[in-house]
């Protein structure tokens, strides 16, 4: 046999051992292979040895089989696939031996077993790292037997394949939902796959279930794309975040419908800053620094979901509505709605919202935000919404406390968004309850020394104990801690979540000798599965505006500056 049709899978050399408790007779056959010359590079598929129980010295033929079972006993007899597949999990390969060798180990029934099911979700979520879709479409084309010289022999071969191939497509699709739908590779290749059944079904009538299985996920496709508007994104047929600016230095971050006009915004700046809808109007400005005033059936968003660079709500005379908020005498006479609120009602309001942007994530969203590099590409929208939400809650904390020039008020706030933070975290919210915490920890909060003094000590008990979760020492040890006995469902604090996969792709390479290094994907897919907890939650209608439309100051400067006037420096 050519040496090169074949791989000896070697339990040491290849990767490490699972089991350190290797026998001696398994060390002196690792050994003896070290011995032999050194063996060229293949394409087809690493395995790690996982079973000591049973005979070593598998090989791989690639030239019978293309992966690790045979094709004779491919299907439903798959005693060897099976057995081999028990004994080794795929390390590195070439996208097209990793593909040949799912749908080897792939079963039609309902048996699947769970090392199957998780390289196959491995590979499903993480396939965009290391190949494009139209290069998955043509990989799936070339494994679809579409020969029509085939044997009588190898007829059943040939279906089992075909039904696999038509398995895994739907398995893909289900997986991604409408997520790829604008792939024009992807549309292409479904026909071309359609076609390719239509004409199969005659010589194989067992592929008529399957036929209709794959009209009724076509069926899907074709009115998902009639139904939702073309570069719309599931959050985005739902609502966007707008900001629009009351002052130089703040703004109002809301919630709102992408077919939202200029009136109705105002309407919620009105009532939002307690200011007169007849004596104000919106003013978009350009990138260039241009402004043009929005009439009030003005849509604000055009047909690619696209704002102006920044909404301005103005008088007639076109001054700000506020004036920089170190210069404005109002500050002293606003009242603190925050402090009319219960403050469950508040951490529930917080998490509804947060829960309505989790459940839009698709989890390709994390792949396509740490591997791609474009921000705001279409693919990454509403985990993009999702991230300055977070930042906004932080920002809102801070601006909320220094927008409030009395001290015993300042006093009632802290507290407030102490219990807030608790609450947001029994109700399994760390991403907001992190925002709080991280907002009250700012150095133009965390100076305020008499305002923190005059804080009841239960609370200050109480907020050293949430201090823990953001504490960065060990890796965040003790918000991994926390969250691992979080029982589901629940919100993680998704920059971090962010931050793993960065460290898991930097701090491992995507190829190794030219194969892609599986393990790498693996940890990837680990860390991106943690999204799939959902939860279907309803607002709290009497504090929704309250945590809807967000008065954020979004200037440093501004923010220290009010400290500084709240409590001058000794």
């Amino acid at each position: 046999m050519d040496r090169q049709s074949f791989l000896k899978l070697r339990p040491v050399t290849l990767v490490q051992a699972e089991e350190d408790d290797c026998d001696d007779e398994d060390w002196e056959y690792s050994n003896s292979l070290e011995v032999e010359d050194e063996m060229p590079t293949f394409d087809i598929p690493h395995f790690r040895y996982i079973d000591e129980d049973e005979d070593d010295g598998y090989a791989i033929n690639s030239g019978s089989c293309s992966t690790c079972s045979s094709s004779e006993d491919e299907y439903p007899s798959d005693s060897s696939s099976s057995a081999l597949s028990r004994r080794y999990v795929v390390v590195s390969g070439t996208p097209q031996k990793i593909l040949e060798h799912l749908l080897s180990d792939l079963r039609l029934d309902e048996q699947q077993g769970a090392t199957e099911k998780m390289l196959l979700d491995d590979f499903l979520l993480t396939y965009l790292v290391f190949m494009s879709t139209s290069e998955l479409c043509q990989a799936l084309l070339g494994q679809y037997p579409s020969d029509r010289s085939i044997t009588s022999s190898r007829g059943k071969e040939a279906l089992f394949r075909k039904r696999k191939v038509l398995h895994l497509v739907s398995q893909w699709s289900t997986l991604y939902k409408d997520f790829l739908r604008e792939e024009e590779n992807l549309k292409t290749f479904m026909k071309t796959l359609y076609r390719y059944v239509l004409e199969d079904v005659y010589e194989f009538p067992t592929l008529e279930k399957d036929l209709k299985e794959f009209q009724k996920l076509l069926r899907r496709r074709h009115l998902k794309e009639n139904c939702v508007p073309l570069r719309a994104s599931p959050v985005e047929s739902k609502d966007v975040m707008c900001r629009v600016y009351v002052s130089c230095d703040s703004y109002l971050s809301m919630r709102v419908k992408p077919a939202v006009v200029a009136q109705e915004l105002l309407h919620i700046v009105s009532q939002r800053m307690e200011r007169s809808e007849d004596d104000m109007m919106l003013v978009a400005q350009t990138y260039n620094g241009e402004k043009r005033v929005l009439q009030p059936h003005d849509s604000i968003y055009s047909e690619s979901l696209t704002a102006p660079s920044r909404l301005i709500a103005c008088r007639r005379d076109l001054s700000e509505i506020l004036p920089p908020l170190t210069e404005c005498p109002e500050l002293g006479q606003k009242p603190v709605r925050l402090l009319g609120i219960n403050t469950w009602d508040v951490a529930v309001a917080l998490t509804n919202f947060d829960w309505n942007l989790f459940n839009s994530i698709h989890e390709q969203e994390l792949i396509f935000y740490t591997f791609s590099g474009q921000a705001s590409s279409g693919h990454t929208v509403a985990l993009e919404f999702l991230l300055q939400r977070c930042n906004e809650v932080q920002q809102w904390v801070m601006s909320e406390v220094l927008l409030c020039p009395s001290l015993s008020k300042r006093v009632q706030l802290l507290k407030k968004f102490i219990k807030i933070a608790a609450h947001c975290k029994a109700h399994r919210n760390l991403n907001s309850s992190f925002a709080i915490i991280m907002g009250l920890n700012t150095a133009a909060v965390s100076r305020l020394n008499q305002t923190w003094e005059k804080v009841p000590g239960k609370f200050k008990k109480l907020f050293s104990e949430l201090e823990l979760l953001t504490d960065p020492s060990m890796n965040h040890k003790a918000y991994r801690d926390a969250f691992k006995k979080t029982k589901p469902p629940k919100i993680p604090f998704m920059p971090l979540l962010l931050k793993d996969i960065t460290f898991i792709h930097e701090g491992n390479k995507t190829f190794q000798d030219n194969l892609v290094n599986f393990e790498k994907l693996h940890m990837i897919a680990d860390t991106v599965r943690l999204i799939r907890n959902e939860l279907s939650a309803c607002d709290g209608p009497e504090v929704r505006s309250s945590v809807h439309y967000l008065h954020i100051i979004d200037n440093q400067q501004t923010l220290f500056q009010l400290s500084h006037r709240l409590e001058p420096r000794v």
